[in-house]
């Protein structure tokens, strides 16, 4: 097989100039098995052979057979990888597209889905925009998967599978599993000055499965629940799920930043928020602000949901406590996450729950959520306690902390005068703000798309009616490498230029 020759082809005939070559290699050959010329049961070249005859990086071709393996393109077993046989069946049920960005746009087209079927709930958070489908670009909260160390991984999960008890093949305990909440436990306690012990953990699918969770467990239909304004879409498309009421509480740059009167007039049941690294703006919630948060949600018997989904993540010092550790029995449930420090793949969340909460929502949990996967979780709980994550965490400090130095610098090289930046001191994506409030950040933030540049737009995270005063880009900047950064800075500054002058 000419696989040269089946890029040069590909290349030719698709917009891939700025794509870079782990994503342009995934591509191809995804195109290649869904137009069949990988025929199905194909053997594919090992790694190193096929990257040698295409002149790049092994990782290249690595990082490509893994995600078509995730994605059922192609099987791995001990001779080697081949096209999965049921390729031919795959392909007709998915929709193969030249451009996966373009085909991602959809997203954000508020009368591209068919609607009809829906109930109105259903239909009322159709429109909202899917960020973590959106991987190219500056998409926010993608790491750096090239950097995670999958050998580790792999021989931990072998070792895992080798002495997993068959009991362990069936349903586990709906908490999750002891080991992993005990490993959890230790480190938040160590790392996060978090109050809890492993009773008090719960592990989920993923941080929407815990807000999901949340919204069920904590309040009634038609209850008040605050978000930050603009806020997480995640968190409004849960809280909407759940018919509640939500609010939007305007943010400056200390944060969140209700007033008498929102105590007075729209008392809340549940408060959302992102005290570490604010979503969408980067902004972090002084412990003024944290202190006075808990003290009127004690007083108006709210719950707070502290989202701490990239708080490992601090640039320019040590972590910042938890507001769940701030003083004993804070009406505080917190959430984590392992997608953003290790790889969204894994699909492994936890909840802290407050110790007055957490019998009746085990027993809500008991009666309604069928937990597996106990070999992934005690992979982890061995990954933890054996400082592999500590380690892999240090290690993307580093490159996280050079990444985002080098956006800045490009940012301030060529928006100079058009921008202001925000939220760099955390997290893995910065906030850019428009200095000329003309800008149309919603249009930009499309055109971008449109060049295979994920950008979300600010004022997409408004809540409800009420006014916010954000208008800028959200720029992740885990995943993106150097030398692809200062391409696609330019490109978006040349966008910006052109709505700026419009």
């Amino acid at each position: 097989m000419d696989f040269p020759f089946i890029l040069k082809q590909f290349s030719e005939h698709h917009e891939v100039a700025d794509w870079s070559s782990q994503r342009r290699l995934h591509a191809c050959l995804r195109h290649a098995i869904q137009q069949g010329i990988l025929s199905a049961g194909l053997r594919l070249p090992a790694s190193r052979r096929l990257a040698q005859e295409l002149n790049i990086a092994r990782n290249t071709v690595v990082f490509a057979y893994e995600q078509l393996i995730s994605e059922g393109f192609l099987l791995a077993d001990r001779r080697g990888t081949m096209v999965n046989p049921l390729s031919a069946h795959l392909a007709m049920v998915t929709n193969p597209v030249a451009n996966p960005t373009k085909q991602m746009s959809a997203d954000f087209a508020d009368n591209s889905v068919e609607q009809a079927s829906l109930a109105r709930r259903a239909q009322d958070i159709m429109p909202w925009p899917v960020e973590s489908d959106l991987t190219s670009g500056f998409a926010p909260g993608v790491p750096s998967l090239l950097d995670f160390p999958v050998a580790i991984w792999r021989r931990l999960l072998d070792k895992t599978w080798r002495n997993l008890p068959r009991a362990k093949l069936g349903y586990a305990s709906p908490l999750g599993e002891l080991d992993l909440r005990v490993a959890i436990a230790d480190y938040l306690r160590a790392s996060r000055g978090v109050a809890c012990t492993a009773e008090q953990v719960i592990i989920t699918d993923g941080t929407q499965s815990s807000l999901n969770l949340c919204a069920q467990a904590f309040a009634d239909t038609q209850q008040k629940v605050w978000i930050e304004n603009p806020g997480y879409i995640g968190a409004q498309i849960a809280f909407r799920a759940a018919q509640l009421n939500i609010i939007g509480i305007p943010i400056d740059e200390s944060g969140i930043a209700p007033s008498q009167r929102d105590w007075t007039l729209h008392t809340p049941k549940l408060i959302y928020v992102t005290p570490s690294h604010q979503y969408p703006t980067g902004g972090v919630l002084t412990l003024a602000r944290r202190l006075e948060l808990i003290a009127q949600a004690q007083a108006h018997g709210a719950l707070i949901i502290e989202d701490d989904y990239d708080s490992e993540f601090r640039h320019d010092g040590p972590p910042l406590p938890a507001m769940q550790g701030l003083f004993p029995d804070a009406p505080v449930l917190y959430l984590g996450t392992f997608s953003k420090t290790m790889f969204p793949a894994m699909r492994i969340a936890y909840m802290i729950v407050p110790k007055n909460r957490i019998i009746g929502l085990k027993n809500l949990i008991s009666k309604s959520h069928l937990r597996g996967r106990s070999a992934d979780q005690l992979c982890l709980a061995q990954f933890i306690q054996n400082d592999y994550f500590s380690q892999h965490l240090r290690r993307t400090r580093r490159l996280y902390r050079q990444r985002r130095d080098t956006l800045i610098a490009l940012v301030q090289t060529h928006l100079p005068d058009v921008v202001s930046v925000h939220g760099a001191s955390a997290g893995m994506h910065l906030a850019i703000r428009f200095l000329d409030d003309t800008i149309d950040d919603q249009q930009v933030s499309r055109s971008a798309l449109q060049q295979n540049i994920v950008a979300p737009a600010l004022s997409a995270h408004a809540i409800g009616k009420r006014k916010q005063s954000w208008s800028g880009l959200m720029l992740g900047y885990a995943q993106v490498d150097s030398q692809d950064m200062a391409i696609l800075v330019r490109r978006l500054a040349k966008i910006i230029e052109q709505h700026r002058n419009a």
